[in-house]
């Protein structure tokens, strides 16, 4: 690796200097930071191709967020057309594109069934695992890495580079150590869920060495919406079932933000909302909430009726009877009757029209999105300026990026894992190249580990719960 490492700090206190790995093997020694999705498929990339590879992680387990992922059924990918999935990047779709064309869907699917996980394609196209886990994909995979000869160091710290090869480490007693390597893939993550491992701590380092990097921003996060005392109080926890969330003006003559939409189901929470409508326009919203201002959504309760169709029922109404008892005969739950209230605080509309409007329009301010602490996915990142073709960072030969430290944004959906593992495998190649290794099949019958358990599998992993 080049010199220019040094400049990302000098070395404080080293306890020891560890024996290069290519010195006592006749394999390059490869080390591998963070061990989510994008962190163990490098790894075992470069150890298929003949590299010695170390992966260090400062959680005691690894892919602690990989697992609460699985706990809402573990989204592996998605089945839609090459095409429209790629376009899913957004602005960052031509750079996305090499990657996932290289690593497409089908080749994730077919990773996941090599390791004994089936998937199916759910109604919405997008695709899991038949155990709707991750814990058994997981063990599988450490399995299999192991082996390979790959190492998982849990509880070491990345600290930064020092001199031409020498990468330290800082172990859970506190004391650095100086280990020495070939190259070195990071895959450190964004900064979302920092409690699950990935913090963004490596934005200070990386820009001291001239690594352009984008801000990390929130990315399928919740909104923050406004609740009066009351509404909050009653309806906390309650779901609202298929809506769909606008942003933005259909009127052709309206000035203003490009109409967005998202339909699904979202619910209520202390701050705001949540669910995927909701983080699908995030991204969006971040952007027009930005410097502290608040921007407005409208909520259809009724997508798949018309304004019309609900004037009609609305114009129904007996004369005796209260609005909120003919509005829940009507079909409206106490969650979205108490939602119009909140969109129309002067009182409900008693015209039929207008009513059926207001269930059509409902709007709603949002004041901000959640903070990186509760969002599911991080923007920003390292700049893909920054990375040549095979994800290697141009100011700093021998080291390469993969996964969310890259600056790319994506919805949930199964998009996010996918880019995980395309970005952790083509570093992995990029980084054998650098080495002059080709990638070679493993084995199509791995080593009979009859009763064998690698150190830290994830057996009994307690995180705590999410409304992720």
């Amino acid at each position: 690796m080049a010199k220019s490492l040094s400049s990302l700090g000098a070395v404080k206190t080293i306890a020891k200097v560890t024996k290069p790995y290519f010195q006592s093997d006749a394999r390059p020694g490869c080390a591998v930071i963070g061990a989510g999705p994008a962190g163990l498929i490098a790894a075992e990339t470069l150890a298929r191709a003949g590299g010695l590879v170390t992966v260090y992680d400062h959680k005691a387990s690894p892919a602690r967020k990989f697992l609460m992922a699985g706990r809402g059924g573990l989204n592996i990918t998605h089945s839609e057309p090459l095409e429209r999935f790629i376009s899913r990047y957004g602005a960052r779709a031509p750079q996305m594109e090499p990657f996932i064309r290289a690593w497409p869907p089908q080749a994730l699917r077919d990773f996941c069934a090599e390791l004994g996980e089936e998937t199916f394609v759910g109604s919405s196209g997008r695709v899991f695992p038949k155990s709707f886990k991750a814990s058994p994909l997981l063990r599988a995979w450490l399995v299999r890495l192991a082996s390979l000869g790959v190492a998982i160091e849990p509880r070491q710290s990345f600290v930064g580079f020092a001199g031409e090869d020498g990468l330290r480490i800082r172990g859970s007693d506190g004391v650095e150590a100086l280990h020495r390597f070939d190259v070195v893939i990071l895959a450190l993550g964004g900064a979302s869920w920092p409690r699950l491992g990935s913090d963004g701590s490596w934005v200070k380092g990386l820009s001291a060495a001239g690594v352009a990097i984008n801000p990390l921003r929130p990315a399928n996060a919740g909104l923050c919406v406004v609740w009066s005392a009351l509404y909050r109080a009653d309806f906390e926890g309650q779901p609202l079932k298929n809506v769909s969330l606008r942003y933005g003006s259909t009127d052709d003559n309206a000035t203003g933000p490009e109409p967005a939409t998202a339909r699904g189901d979202i619910v209520v929470t202390r701050t705001g909302l949540e669910g995927g409508p909701a983080y699908s326009l995030s991204s969006r919203l971040r952007e027009a909430v930005d410097g502290g201002q608040s921007t407005v959504i409208h909520v259809d309760l009724r997508p798949d009726t018309s304004q019309e169709q609900l004037a009609r029922k609305l114009s129904k109404r007996p004369p005796k009877q209260s609005h909120a008892t003919f509005l829940r005969r009507a079909g409206l739950s106490p969650t979205e009757i108490g939602l119009l209230r909140e969109a129309s605080p002067t009182g409900l509309p008693r015209d039929a029209s207008v009513m059926a409007y207001l269930i059509k329009n409902a709007p709603l301010i949002v004041a901000g999105v959640s903070g990186l602490e509760r969002a599911i996915s991080t923007a920003g990142g390292v700049s893909f300026d920054a990375c040549d073709r095979n994800l290697m960072l141009r100011l700093l030969p021998g080291v390469f990026v993969a996964g969310e430290m890259l600056d790319f944004d994506a919805p949930t959906g199964g998009y996010l894992l996918q880019a995980a593992f395309a970005t952790g495998r083509a570093a992995g190649l990029g980084a054998a190249r650098y080495l002059g290794l080709t990638e070679r099949d493993a084995p199509s019958v791995w080593p009979d580990h009859a009763g064998f358990e690698p150190r830290h599998l994830p057996n009994s992993l307690e995180l705590a719960a999410s409304n992720k």
